[in-house]
C-alpha cells in the first residue's frame, strides 16, 4: 500500500516517531557506555532538569523571546521598505544592493561587540546585533517576488496605463506574496540566532539574562545537563517559530495560490 505524501497525520506522525527513536537510542548509548553526565546526560536527566529549572529557564526564554520578536518586527519592516524601494527604481537597487548583501556576509560575531559599544542599551543592542542577521532573507524574497511577475499581466496593466500604485498594490504584492512569506520563515529562525549569538557575545547577565548566559553559565559550571535543557528549549522555539510562520503562510496563500494548494488525487 504507498504512502500518501499529502497525508498530514503521516507528516506529524513520522517525525514524532523519528524524535523518539532519537531519544530510545541517545538514552540506551548513554546507559551502556556509562556516560558520565558531565559529558553527555541521559534525556531523562535534561527533562528532569528542565522541570527543576524551569522558573530559571523559562524568564531567560521569555527575554531571548522578547529580542528574537523585536529583531524580527524590524527586519520584517525595514526588510519589506527596502524591497519596495529596490523594485520601483533599479538604479536604487544596483546602487544599494551590494550593501545589503554585505551586511550579510558579515559575520555577527565580529560586529557584536562594536554594536554593544555604541548601543549602551543591553537589550537594544542585541535586538540590533539580531535585526542585521535576519534582514536579508526579507530584502532578497521580496524583491524576488516582486520581479518575479507574470510578463503578459505586465503588459496589460500597462496597456491599461495603471499607475505604479495601481501595478504594485495590485499585480507585484499578490505576486510576491509566496516569496515573502518564504523569506519570513528564514529570517524567523535567523532573528532567534542573531539574538542567541548576540547574547553570547554580549553576555548579559542579572534579570536580563537570556538562554544563550544561561547555557554559558551551564557550561562553566560544567552543570551539561542544565545546558541540554537549554539547548533543547532553543531549538523548540525555532520549531515552534517556523510553525508559525507555515501557518501564516497557509491563512494567506491556501485559498488562492498553487504553492499551499494540495494537489487532487
Amino acid at each position: 500500500m504507498a504512502l500518501d505524501p499529502n497525508n498530514r497525520t503521516l507528516a506529524v506522525l513520522l517525525p514524532v516517531l523519528v524524535g523518539i527513536l532519537v531519544l530510545v537510542v541517545w538514552h540506551g548509548a548513554v546507559w551502556y557506555w556509562q556516560v558520565p553526565k558531565y559529558l553527555v546526560p541521559s534525556p531523562i536527566l535534561v527533562a528532569e532538569t528542565l522541570v527543576d529549572q524551569w522558573s530559571l529557564l523559562f524568564a531567560s526564554l521569555l527575554v531571548t523571546l522578547k529580542v528574537t520578536f523585536m529583531a524580527f518586527f524590524l527586519a520584517v519592516v525595514i526588510g519589506t521598505l527596502i524591497a519596495f524601494a529596490f523594485a520601483q527604481s533599479k538604479f536604487i537597487e544596483m546602487s544599494f544592493f551590494p550593501y545589503a548583501v554585505l551586511l550579510q556576509v558579515t559575520p555577527v560575531v565580529a560586529i557584536a561587540p562594536l554594536i554593544i559599544i555604541w548601543v549602551k542599551e543591553p537589550t537594544a543592542a542585541l535586538v540590533v546585533c539580531a535585526t542585521i542577521v535576519a534582514l536579508f532573507p526579507i530584502i532578497s524574497n521580496t524583491i524576488l517576488g516582486l520581479r518575479s511577475v507574470n510578463p503578459g499581466l505586465l503588459n496589460l496593466f500597462r496597456m491599461n496605463r495603471a499607475t505604479r500604485l495601481q501595478e504594485l498594490v495590485r499585480l507585484r504584492i499578490p505576486s510576491a506574496a509566496p516569496y515573502f512569506f518564504g523569506g519570513l520563515r528564514i529570517s524567523s529562525g535567523l532573528a532567534l540566532i542573531g539574538a542567541v549569538v548576540a547574547e553570547f557575545v554580549a553576555g548579559t547577565g542579572g534579570t536580563s539574562a537570556g538562554l544563550a548566559y544561561q547555557i554559558l553559565q551551564a557550561g562553566f559550571q560544567l552543570d551539561i545537563p542544565l545546558l541540554f535543557a537549554a539547548l533543547f528549549l532553543i531549538t523548540l522555539t525555532g520549531v515552534a517559530l517556523f510553525l508559525i510562520m507555515v501557518t501564516l503562510s497557509k491563512l494567506a496563500l491556501g485559498d488562492w495560490h498553487e504553492s499551499e494548494l494540495v494537489p487532487e488525487t
